[in-house]
């Protein structure tokens, strides 16, 4: 038998998660739900055990748990499973706010447990292949990051994604933090000097933004701009652009393409798998847990260094200025 593992938010993120550890040998033994219809669907899907409170799975027979609450909720739950040296998957981001962050982190540090941070696409394999790349010095000292995931009408209509109070923000904590992510670890989570951010929604009906741009500069002198929308006039995408000293790359997260450049005039394609789209993190997670040591990326540690810098884009759309991230990311 795999590891075990318990679900926590047995909602469509928590499933899809669930189906994936599953095929990939993990034994799913129970979800926690506070509605009753999610623990009745989940316990049928899976043979599970299912609670109302988190408490009652953790004080159990079991290895690891997916956080897939609200993001307001993320803490509470991580900690608590951090505490009873648990390890965890915590879905992105790490929090709703920059403080809740650094708690969970905290928590992180003083257990047995390990938690890392679900930004999918940090395990792609087009996204591995580039990293590799970068890290062998390829591209000589990179000096540029764009980063862009921009959706012409992907404006959430209802639920908690919209619910600042809940959320956090939009579009830049929903879809931005993944090639936020992606950015900074090209770049080796740098250490960051100031950030240039501006937030905004033409929707008058949701409190959150829709859309957001941002330029970082890094302690080494590299920058990143980040353009984020739910809903854009302008072509739908999600893609990294790495500049550097002896080359360069576009990596086409939507349909996994990585387009690498040198001197020549022409750009060579590099071919890599497919992938389903969620389950090389599952996969990771699961091993991890076996294993008992954290996979190589995507620690939550990580996730802090993202979270402090979407915390100084909305510190900056507030003022209007070039603000400092609360502390360097590393």
């Amino acid at each position: 038998m795999g590891s075990r593992i318990g679900i926590v938010g047995c909602g469509l993120m928590g499933t899809e998660h669930a189906k994936r550890m599953e095929r990939a040998g993990g034994d799913i033994v129970a979800g926690v739900d506070v509605a009753p219809e999610a623990r009745e669907r989940f316990a049928d899907t899976f043979d599970a055990d299912v609670y109302e409170d988190y408490a009652d799975l953790y004080a159990g027979d079991v290895d690891g748990v997916v956080v897939t609450l609200p993001n307001a909720f993320h803490e509470e739950a991580a900690v608590a499973a951090l505490d009873a040296g648990l390890d965890v998957l915590l879905e992105k981001p790490v929090a709703h706010d920059l403080a809740s962050a650094e708690r969970v982190v905290a928590a992180a540090r003083d257990s047995e447990g390990f938690c890392m941070t679900g930004f999918t696409m940090r395990f792609y394999a087009e996204v591995v292949e580039l990293m590799g790349r970068i890290e062998s010095g390829e591209f000589g000292d990179v000096t540029h990051v764009e980063a862009r995931y921009v959706r012409r009408d992907g404006v959430p209509e209802s639920g908690w994604f919209i619910d600042p109070d809940l959320a956090g923000g939009g579009a830049l904590v929903d879809v931005g933090v993944h090639v936020l992510d992606l950015a900074l670890a090209a770049l080796d989570f740098p250490a960051i000097e100031g950030v240039y951010g501006r937030t905004w929604t033409k929707r008058e009906d949701i409190e959150v933004e829709d859309s957001a741009t941002a330029l970082v500069r890094c302690g080494d002198g590299a920058t990143v701009s980040l353009d984020v929308s739910w809903a854009a006039n302008a072509d739908p995408g999600q893609s990294v652009a790495v500049r550097g000293s002896d080359g360069g790359a576009l990596l086409d997260v939507g349909n996994g393409t990585l387009r690498v450049y040198d001197d020549a005039d022409d750009a060579t394609r590099v071919e890599t798998a497919d992938h389903d789209w969620l389950a090389p993190e599952d996969e990771a997670f699961v091993d991890a847990v076996e294993d008992g040591a954290p996979p190589a990326v995507s620690d939550v540690e990580e996730g802090l260094a993202v979270q402090r810098v979407v915390d100084a884009i909305y510190r900056s759309s507030e003022t209007g200025t070039l603000v400092a991230p609360s502390q360097n990311a590393r």
